[in-house]
């Protein structure tokens, strides 16, 4: 298995826990399933780890992971202050009493939530997986753009 194939894998592991973390909640079962959930994830992870092949570090492959954390780096924390300031400001808002008018009965239209604060924390794990791919995009790009998959050495 080959790094950026493994990357992929992990997100992939990510995204099955955020789906076994939905069902825990919605279903109310006890955290165990999604603490057991995890930590076989770890261990998968491990094992799978063992199994790639071009583990190779040289400078070029460093600097590759370099480039590739920084530019997850400086994409991410944009989306994730912009997610947040939202989330932020969605559980912040205070619901002005409505103001009826005098040719219509009283009504009471209350504004609907945009976010419910519980999908925070779906929002939070989906945003780890976003980082993950975002990382494997970047990894692939700038092994392009370095060459670290041509296998002519001429």
């Amino acid at each position: 298995m080959k790094k950026n194939t493994f990357y992929l894998f992990g997100g992939c592991i990510a995204l099955v826990l955020l789906a076994i973390f939905w069902y825990s909640v919605e279903t109310h079962l006890p955290p165990l399933l999604i603490e057991s959930a995890f930590i076989i994830a770890i261990g998968i992870s491990y094992l799978a780890r063992k199994k790639v092949t071009d583990l190779i570090e040289d400078e070029r492959s460093a600097r590759i992971t370099e480039k590739a954390a920084l530019r997850t780096f400086q994409v991410f924390w944009v989306v994730f202050c912009a997610i947040s300031i939202g989330a932020v400001m969605n559980m912040l808002y205070i619901p002005q009493l409505p103001r009826q008018r005098f040719s219509e009965p009283s009504q009471e239209i209350l504004p609907r939530e945009i976010l419910p604060p519980r999908m925070m924390g779906y929002l939070q794990l989906g945003l780890l997986c976003l980082m993950i791919f975002l990382y494997v995009g970047f990894r692939i790009y700038y092994a392009r753009k370095y060459g670290d998959w041509e296998t002519d050495e001429e």
